[in-house]
């Protein structure tokens, strides 16, 4: 199953240096000596300079203790460490730059007045900006990262109700697949037991339909021709059954042929016809197939001049409720299958779904 992978964080000088890191930091940085500028006396230059040094270096210190040490107490959250030792590196930054940009043989900036005034400045100003940077940084990595894991598992459990999904179609259809056999062997063995001549004819029949139609039955990329196909055999096998009681006729578009169309859809159909319609019917009747294409739907349609829905009232019996529950399943609800009494007599099933290409 596929799953979106844990964010990873950088680690070593990958991490302290990440451009995106250096970038913010130099803009704010030097955002700030940008207004410090407009009250500076002199030195503007290498206030911009100082301001970006030490940017620089608690971005390094925030990035060092985002990674050292590796495990902490219980009671020290990391985000804490982070932001104290951000807080504590501000005056420890400012004095290192202060005494790295003093000239050798000046005295030191503690000593000059407007030096030592400068160094207060940007002392203050660091410790009221830098660790609520550093704090706005983990919020920030705090909610990208609830974000990723929201993302993951929406996408897990799409992925398992995918799954679901699929085994739950796949259960239906092994389901049909032997109803569909079981009742078509009765046909065969209820001519053997009558003694019928045509017997060995159907059998021979039977096993030629099979030996074409079994290796399709679990094609996931079936098509209204492949359905046809084994329509056409189902009817030509029912019709030596009953040579006087049965004729039929199928009518498919052409622009229908290629739609995708779920196994043994048309198939159950048919047989339903057949088994309701056809059989109890004393003066058997006629089964018609008709698909076509309409626009961005798929509409087939099964009608039989039978017996007619006698106690069924129009309810769907097994076969077709299991066949509705598999096609809600491969089209995501979007189909209907309905059963309407024809006059003067007769059945006709309708089924609409959405039409889709097979790729070849």
């Amino acid at each position: 199953m596929s799953a979106v992978p844990p964010p990873r964080k950088p680690q070593g000088p990958a991490a302290l240096f990440a451009p995106r890191r250096v970038r913010f930091t130099l803009i704010l940085a030097i955002a700030i000596g940008l207004l410090f500028t407009l009250t500076w006396e002199s030195g503007r230059l290498g206030l911009l300079m100082r301001t970006a040094g030490i940017g620089l270096w608690l971005m390094l210190v925030f990035g060092l203790f985002e990674q050292w040490p590796r495990r902490l107490p219980r009671w020290l959250a990391r985000w804490v460490l982070q932001v104290l030792a951000v807080a504590v590196a501000v005056p420890v930054a400012t004095i290192t730059v202060y005494i790295a940009s003093t000239a050798e043989g000046a005295p030191p900036f503690w000593e000059e007045g407007s030096r030592l005034s400068g160094f207060a400045s940007l002392t203050v100003t660091g410790l009221l900006v830098a660790p609520w940077t550093a704090l706005g940084a983990l919020v920030r990595q705090k909610d990208a990262l609830a974000r990723h894991q929201a993302l993951a598992f929406a996408l897990e459990r799409s992925e398992l109700e995918r799954q679901a999904i699929g085994a739950r179609l796949h259960l239906l259809q092994a389901q049909t697949t032997p109803h569909f056999l079981f009742n078509t062997l009765a046909n065969v063995q209820a001519l053997v037991d009558a003694g019928s001549p045509r017997a060995a004819a159907l059998l021979r029949s039977l096993i030629a339909y099979l030996r074409a139609a079994v290796p399709r039955l679990d094609e996931p990329a079936a098509t209204v021709r492949h359905e046809l196909d084994l329509v056409r055999a189902y009817l030509d096998l029912m019709q030596m059954r009953f040579p006087d009681r049965l004729a039929f006729a199928l009518h498919a578009d052409p622009a229908a042929r290629g739609l995708h169309c779920p196994p043994l859809t048309v198939l159950t159909l048919v047989e339903n016809a057949v088994r309701h319609g056809i059989d109890p019917s004393e003066d058997g009747g006629r089964i018609e197939v008709t698909v076509h294409r309409d626009g961005a739907r798929c509409r087939i349609r099964v009608a039989d001049t039978g017996a007619g829905l006698g106690e069924t009232g129009g309810s769907l019996g097994t076969g077709l409720s299991t066949l509705r529950e598999r096609l809600a399943l491969a089209f995501d609800g979007d189909v209907q299958l309905t059963l309407r009494a024809q006059t003067p007599r007769g059945v006709a099933a309708m089924l609409d779904f959405p039409a889709r290409e097979v790729s070849p």
